[in-house]
């Protein structure tokens, strides 16, 4: 585990997992992995707002949102920055 919540990777990470669950939140239409995305990204954010994330953790969680909303493309910049946001904890231990 690394980090803390003064660390700027840290809060842009909790800004890009919340925005991508404000934009599925007022997704239109039915997502079939909606529920899973959402837990997901509850898990993303429970991590960080520790300050402590798990890099290999980090990755599983990416993974796993990607997988439930990567078909949505207007989803893709969102989800694109989660990605972005995660990459920059790579030179961690664990990462």
């Amino acid at each position: 585990m690394t980090g803390d919540r003064n660390d700027p990777r840290v809060r842009a990470l909790r800004v890009a997992v919340g925005r991508l669950r404000r934009q599925l939140a007022v997704l239109p239409g039915e997502l079939p992995d909606r529920a899973a995305a959402d837990d997901e990204l509850a898990a993303l954010d429970a991590m960080v707002s520790h300050g402590a994330p798990e890099v290999i953790r980090l990755r599983r969680s990416l993974l796993l949102i990607a997988g439930a909303v990567g078909s949505v493309s207007a989803r893709s910049p969102a989800l694109s920055e989660v990605r972005e946001r995660i990459d920059g904890f790579s030179g961690l231990p664990g990462g």
